[in-house]
This record gives structure tokens, C-alpha cells and sequence, in this order.
């Protein structure tokens, strides 16, 4: 199990071996999730939003400003 220590500013190194494992250099940035209270998952977030392209197919139709006005009034701010 590889463990780190935290300094007095609040930082850590991540281990040589979960580095690794993570893919991730100097430079890179990671994702702390709270799977429940106390444990966390970390996460390399090295992918750049672009990749994201393809996930979500396009509309068949293509959808005005007017239309999502209307939609956006009609729903009154509610998520």
C-alpha cells in the first residue's frame, strides 16, 4: 500500500508507483471524489474537454435561439 504525508501547507506527493499507475507527471492535475464521508477517489484528469467530441450525438434537426428561449421561459428557471 503506498501512503504519502501531508505538509504543513497542505500538500502531498503522490508515490513513484501511484503516479504510474495514475499516468500522470509533474504538471498534471487530479480529481479528489467523495465516493461517501471520508474516502475519497482519486482520479488523473489529464483528458482535455475536446475529446469529449462524438459523445453526444448532434440533434436531427437543428434547434434556433428562439426555440431554446421559449423553452428556457416555459420551464421558469426550474432544474
Amino acid at each position: 500500500m503506498a501512503t504519502a504525508t501531508l505538509t504543513s501547507k497542505g500538500q502531498i506527493t503522490l508515490p513513484k508507483t501511484v503516479r504510474e499507475r495514475l499516468g500522470v507527471d509533474a504538471g498534471d492535475k487530479v480529481e479528489f471524489i467523495e465516493m461517501e464521508p471520508g474516502v475519497f477517489k482519486v482520479i488523473a484528469a489529464t483528458r482535455d474537454v475536446r475529446d469529449l467530441k462524438g459523445v453526444i450525438p448532434r440533434p436531427p434537426k437543428p434547434v434556433s435561439v428562439e426555440q431554446m428561449g421559449r423553452v428556457i421561459a416555459r420551464m421558469g428557471g426550474r432544474r
